[in-house]
């Protein structure tokens, strides 16, 4: 099982997708937010990547589902095919980002999936547009701070500097370190690196804004994924609950942050019975 899975993950390129959609722009203060639409429909499934990441990161969810409801993949501003201007790279951004490409795919009320920063992001979207949300995907992200600000600001300080290639290789690294796939993880690696060096810092800065994270309940139902690993404290499931009352957690051993690309299967499988249990997709 393990040796045809890192065959399937060597063999699809990471810009791949089973179908082809057009690439299309929705504007936001004048940039371009880019995006691929599957299906139709005036409600959608909207997959949101992470930190210096891209739409390809979802490359195979969105088979999976593009037969079952409509598919949104979207690149944040200043990653993968959006407009990269000089600006502050926030969640408030990112979050309208996302109502743009809702508001230009004529998309109603949307299920967002949110991985690592996608779900600070995911989560001020819903803040902001709660009579659009459906649910919330929420895979390996956090809805608290994990550090002071002191540490924060030692973490992101070798990003700053005119080392950041080398800084985010090894931050990545740790990232990355548990892929089955040696091809896969170097794949994400330079998927990552591609990002500007402007967006990367201001992202994670973003990230380190404690505004990002009060708490304020989430009404809707919310689905969580974690990869087992020493950064998530033992109260964490306790935590997600208290913020969230209708939660189905999950905790998986043997997988990296992309959870999602190492075990797809299991992942696309828990997703649609969660979309299902919810009454959030088509039967």
């Amino acid at each position: 099982m393990v040796c045809a899975l890192a065959l399937m993950l060597l063999l699809t390129p990471m810009t791949s997708f089973s179908s082809e959609a057009e690439s299309r722009f929705a504007s936001l203060d004048g940039a371009r937010v880019h995006y691929k639409s599957y299906g139709k429909g005036s409600e959608a499934v909207v997959f949101i990547h992470g930190w210096t990441c891209d739409m390809s990161f979802w490359r195979l969810q969105v088979p999976a589902f593009e037969s079952k409801t409509r598919v949104i993949a979207i690149d944040l501003p200043g990653h993968g095919l959006s407009d990269k201007p000089q600006i502050n790279y926030n969640m408030d951004l990112f979050a309208r980002a996302i109502d743009s490409v809702l508001r230009d795919a004529k998309v109603d009320r949307a299920v967002l999936v949110g991985h690592s920063m996608g779900t600070p992001v995911v989560r001020q979207f819903y803040r902001k547009y709660p009579e659009k949300t459906r649910a919330l995907v929420l895979v390996d992200g956090g809805l608290r701070m994990m550090f002071d600000k002191a540490m924060m600001d030692a973490f992101t300080k070798p990003l700053r500097g005119p080392n950041y290639k080398e800084a985010a290789a090894r931050l990545v690294d740790g990232m990355t370190g548990t892929m089955i796939s040696t091809a896969l993880r170097e794949e994400v690696k330079a998927a990552m690196l591609a990002t500007p060096q402007h967006v990367a810092v201001s992202a994670m800065d973003a990230l380190a804004d404690q505004a990002n994270y009060g708490p304020d309940k989430i009404e809707v139902p919310v689905l969580a994924f974690f990869a087992k690993s020493p950064f998530w404290p033992a109260d964490n499931e306790q935590f997600f609950r208290s913020l969230a009352p209708n939660l189905e957690y999950h905790m998986w051993e043997g997988v990296s942050h992309f959870l999602m690309m190492d075990k797809p299967k299991e992942f696309n499988e828990t997703l649609l019975a969660f979309l299902m249990k919810n009454n959030l997709i088509k039967r």
